[in-house]
């Protein structure tokens, strides 16, 4: 009998220092609320919602939290570039709705698990919404890339911020922290329950853009032009879960950088397409290829101007024409539409498409034409005299 008791007390010590020592089952806060002065993770982010929803109060000891009951706020779109891929995740990520929701431990929570989109991420533009389905708390919950070299698995029993950890990945955590290469910057305001994460990928300049209910936190990384990544979550809580809402792409095309020019105009404006004399036929056009970037907001960017110059030099630079050292430095009167070493084909230089009317009857000669304004600078051109047949 004595034997049993011990044994009883052993086993009841290990799950009170497991529970204690992790990001414990939400319930758990339900039984002893002392832990939220020993553990501040445990209390959820309140009041960052997209939307009204269930309205979300603050979360007091003893009270057992709930994730949002079918709100499908903000989830306009029906077709998907990608969902979370079910061969490539950790053992405590479980998949629903068409494998666009991840939940993560189920019961309770001995590491940080991850997923990832079933979609490698190349040329091109690629833009996704992750929205936080559940109670955001604990250790970390994070949303961000990875290449294919990041390990879903490497953590799965411990807790850690796992997105940014290593020079693969990028991840922002729901406390505001980004995190590359294992050093984080606070970079936005936190964000919880009923939070939209978008990320705007442009694999053209090279950058990852955040936003946050679909207005703009700012620029998150640069100079990532060449490279393959993957979207990737992470999370440590137990009974978390997140959903992609959204994820589209479109090549670098004109089209996408007049309409992203076009925003950037009216950034104030919540339904541009609408406001625009356009053709019925090109709004809904552009409403189904590019109604992503129409949607989302620019106002109080947290980025510096002197990065958005950068960008706009980068562009520019991808059409310069490269121009022959020997140039001379005022420009011809008479600019050649070719620069290079070949002797310049200006109009100038050819013969005048008018043919000699010298030797003609003055009744067939054509009335002159006003002198090109470039004759004067020209010289007259040695060739040989044409002959009209009359």
């Amino acid at each position: 009998m004595s034997n049993s008791f011990a044994l009883t007390i052993s086993v009841y010590h290990m799950c009170v220092n497991q529970i204690s020592d992790s990001d414990s089952e939400v319930d758990y806060l339900a039984v002893t609320p002392e832990v939220t002065d020993v553990v501040p993770d445990t209390v959820p982010v309140t009041g960052e919602s997209y939307c009204h929803c269930d309205a979300q109060e603050e979360t007091s000891p003893g009270v057992l939290l709930q994730p949002l009951n079918d709100c499908l706020c903000g989830e306009e779109d029906q077709g998907f570039d990608w969902v979370w891929d079910e061969g490539i995740k950790s053992n405590a990520a479980l998949l629903s709705c068409d494998n666009r929701k991840v939940s993560f431990h189920s019961e309770y929570s001995c590491g940080t698990a991850a997923i990832r989109g079933t979609k490698e991420l190349t040329d091109g533009q690629h833009f996704w919404e992750i929205k936080m389905t559940s109670p955001v708390y604990g250790t970390d919950m994070m949303v961000g890339i990875g290449t294919a070299e990041v390990n879903l698995d490497k953590f799965q029993h411990s807790f850690c911020s796992m997105l940014g950890m290593d020079e693969d990945s990028w991840g922002l955590s729901y406390t505001g922290m980004l995190q590359h290469k294992g050093d984080k910057v606070n970079f936005s305001s936190r964000f919880g329950q009923g939070s939209i994460i978008g990320l705007h990928l442009d694999t053209w300049h090279g950058t990852l853009t955040f936003y946050k209910n679909r207005r703009r936190i700012g620029v998150a990384a640069t100079r990532l032009q060449n490279k393959k990544f993957y979207p990737v979550v992470c999370s440590t809580a137990a009974k978390s879960s997140m959903k992609v809402i959204r994820s589209c792409y479109t090549p670098t095309s004109l089209q996408y950088l007049s309409c992203s020019r076009l925003r950037q105009q009216r950034p104030d404006c919540p339904d541009i397409l609408n406001v625009l004399p356009l053709p019925p036929g090109l709004r809904h056009l552009l409403h189904n290829q590019l109604g992503w970037v129409f949607t989302l907001s620019n106002g109080a960017p947290e980025q510096s101007e002197d990065l958005m110059e950068d960008l706009n030099e980068d562009f520019f630079d991808d059409f310069a024409v490269e121009l022959p050292d020997d140039l001379p430095e005022e420009p011809s009167p008479c600019p050649s539409p070719c620069l290079s070493q070949v002797p310049t084909l200006s109009a100038c230089s050819f013969p005048s498409p008018v043919p000699n009317h010298a030797n003609a009857p003055a009744s067939s000669r054509p009335v002159p034409s006003p002198a090109s304004p470039c004759a004067p600078a020209c010289p007259p051109f040695q060739g040989a005299t044409q002959t009209v047949r009359t």
